[in-house]
């Protein structure tokens, strides 16, 4: 029996379409249960790539980062840094516990531990793991490598880039990008500064990049800072630092 071209064509567009479905997956981290999600071809030793999404929880740019990532060749977690029945309905709430995170950075940096081992127990490679963040996932990449994980390197994409002023310097060994809106009201002048002074502490490998014409969510489509040529530079500078380190 023949196949005409279209039902072919259709056949396999709806395969590649469930192929790069992104599955749920339940975790813990102490009683909190935690409601990830990874890509579908977790479980084969590929470079994987922790996500941490932006102050309002898994959102569809963490979704559509992980799938474009599963098509380069990475297995892909988006971590839930919140837990269950904590997602904020709106901008206050998510503000607030984010702040909280924030302050209690020490929390933040466990969940975002043991969100790298569930990317682990997904089948990624344990030596080739990198995390980028958005906002405030972006201030996570940060938490990240201050904590000293070991990872191969973190990406802050418009994230939040201060810490607290009782928090001394320490060499951050990882490699670090940042790719820092221009415009972002919700970066002081001397946040900037100071995260410079903090990555020479220690000689870090780091580089920042910054996009012109750009407010704080530029990279994301659903929102009205969109950029679509900085989003799509921003996007490619990600891609090319991930391969320089995990490939």
């Amino acid at each position: 029996m023949k196949i005409s071209t279209t039902l072919l064509t259709l056949f396999l567009g709806l395969n590649l379409t469930i192929a790069q479905n992104l599955k749920s997956v339940t975790y813990k981290d102490g009683e909190q249960k935690l409601l990830g999600m990874v890509t579908s071809n977790a479980g084969k030793k590929l470079p994987g790539v922790l996500i941490l999404p932006a102050w309002k929880g898994i959102d569809e740019e963490a979704k559509n980062a992980a799938l474009e990532l599963q098509k380069q060749g990475y297995i892909a977690f988006i971590a839930d840094i919140y837990g269950e029945g904590n997602i904020p309905a709106d901008n206050a709430a998510a503000a607030k516990i984010a702040g909280n995170y924030k302050q209690d950075y020490k929390a933040y940096q466990r969940r975002i531990s043991v969100a790298l081992e569930e990317l682990k127990k997904q089948g990624a490679n344990t030596e080739r793991i990198a995390v980028i963040g958005y906002c405030f996932g972006g201030t996570g990449a940060l938490e990240t490598a201050r904590a000293g994980f070991p990872v191969a390197g973190v990406v802050s994409i418009h994230g939040g880039l201060a810490k607290g002023n009782d928090r001394m310097n320490v060499a951050i060994k990882t490699k670090v990008l940042v790719e820092h809106p221009a415009d972002d009201e919700s970066v002081r002048p001397e946040d900037l500064t100071n995260l410079i002074a903090e990555l020479k502490t220690g000689k870090t490998d780091f580089q920042i990049i910054t996009y012109a014409n750009s407010k704080h969510t530029f990279t994301n489509p659903e929102s009205p800072d969109y950029n679509e040529v900085m989003a799509k530079r921003a996007w490619n500078h990600t891609l090319t630092f991930l391969k320089e380190i995990l490939k």
